[in-house]
């Protein structure tokens, strides 16, 4: 458990500094809109992030029928909570929806680009 909390602790900070200094570039472009968008995809985006490793611990030592309908529950609630900020993008327009779904894939893009960097890394130390 004590390695879900680090490895969200990890990737989550770093999905928010993102979107905050990407807030504040939008927002000196006066790109307000995009700006906003972005960090209420990412806040929607880490909540959706915490709840995975919420449920994974309520997974273990349950029978393979009753994990089923736990994921199954888990998808729904998650895929409603993620269905929020979109319904906002849509009806409000001080939200962009582009930036919103792109916030929504944050945390996703910071998993994928610090493994990528460390691949990188990797092959560099076995050339040397």
């Amino acid at each position: 458990m004590e390695s879900i909390k680090e490895t969200q602790k990890k990737y989550c900070s770093r999905a928010l500094f993102t979107a905050i200094v990407l807030f504040f570039v939008f927002y000196l472009c006066k790109l307000i809109p995009v700006g906003k968008g972005l960090l209420l995809g990412t806040i929607f985006s880490v909540i959706n992030f915490v709840l995975i490793g919420f449920g994974l611990p309520m997974k273990m030592g349950k029978t393979r029928k009753n994990v089923f309908f736990l994921s199954l529950g888990s998808i729904f609630i998650r895929f409603l909570l993620l269905a929020i900020p979109i319904v906002a993008a849509i009806k409000l327009k001080q939200f962009n929806l582009v930036a919103v779904v792109a916030g929504l894939f944050s945390v996703q893009l910071v998993l994928l680009s610090d493994h990528l960097f460390n691949l990188i890394l990797s092959k560099r130390q076995k050339q040397l």
